[in-house]
């Protein structure tokens, strides 16, 4: 087999070979893309103009649109563009990029989940420094320290996949440059990067998920201490969404990256992926704005103002 460190293309598969399935991805793909980016850059504008939502829940929250904004467009503009060309091919540039950015996002909303629920662990177990501890500059630290995670794991997993070398025909049977279906092309070795795969990404899991277990118990031996039961439901309430969406953000990346080996299921992988690069970008608007009193309020107030 030839090998190359230096690779000029890879061909992605993509989701099917079926002209006709592909016509009707093209178009189910295109509607969930259009929505995702109508609902979270909605959500944004909406926080932003709004000052009865400029708290630190919401500005988490935006930063979540945001970075779902980010995880799509990173993925299906690709995905339409190959469902519509017969040339499905991406640069190892191409490739490696989108694969970093991927990395970069996805800890990035893991990290930023967790920042949440420290929000929530901190307004409902401490309320009377709530505003101290959640100021605006700790929001802003913490935020950029989402990011910087994120940037730390993308140099580190994308440097080690540039060493490597890769195997003829260059073929990704998936729909963007995801990291087990790339190790899959290795010729070399990939232990090292792998290590390195589950190193970071089980160190982000572990983390932010060690972080939303402990604020979330101390959140409901608080709860439980509220004497009335309105009290209680609204407490629950502010909480519900983010369980939600950390149970399925959680439960789909866990399943691709910590198990990155060359003999997992590509069908499920891409069902799996499709899942959490599409799917759930869509529905955290949705998630968090359909449950949410204040963010309905909000958004009559400024359709009523609208001439």
């Amino acid at each position: 087999m030839e090998n190359s460190s230096i690779v000029a293309d890879f061909i992605l598969l993509g989701m099917t070979d079926n002209p006709q399935l592909g016509v009707l991805l093209f178009g189910v793909f295109l509607i969930v893309y259009i929505v995702t980016m109508l609902g979270n850059l909605g959500l944004v504008v909406l926080i932003r103009v709004s000052p009865r939502l400029h708290t630190p829940m919401y500005f988490f929250l935006s930063n979540l649109s945001f970075l779902d904004v980010c995880f799509s467009s990173i993925t299906i503009p690709k995905t339409l563009a190959n469902l519509s060309s017969k040339l499905q091919a991406v640069s190892f540039l191409g490739c490696v990029t989108q694969m970093g950015l991927f990395i970069v996002f996805a800890s990035a909303e893991c990290n930023l989940l967790a920042s949440m629920a420290y929000d929530r662990y901190t307004a409902i177990c401490h309320p009377l420094l709530y505003r101290v501890t959640m100021s605006r500059v700790h929001c802003f630290l913490l935020v950029t320290g989402c990011y910087l995670g994120g940037l730390i794991n993308m140099v580190a997993v994308t440097t080690s996949i540039t060493q490597l070398s890769f195997c003829q025909p260059r073929v990704l049977p998936h729909f963007f440059c995801d990291i087990p279906p790339l190790l899959a092309l290795a010729c070399s070795d990939p232990w090292v990067t792998q290590i390195l795969v589950v190193g970071c990404g089980g160190f982000t899991l572990v983390i932010s998920i060690v972080v939303i277990i402990v604020s979330y118990m101390s959140i409901l031996t608080t709860i439980l201490r509220i004497p009335s039961a309105s009290g209680k439901q609204k407490a629950f309430s502010t909480c519900a969404s983010h369980l939600i969406a950390v149970s399925l953000y959680y439960g789909t990346t866990r399943y691709t990256y910590l198990q990155p080996s060359r003999h997992g299921s590509q069908a499920g992988n891409q069902m799996v992926s499709v899942f959490y690069t599409m799917v759930i970008p869509m529905l955290n608007p949705l998630i968090y704005s359909l449950r949410n009193q204040e963010v309905k309020v909000a958004l009559r107030k400024i359709l009523r103002q609208s001439p």
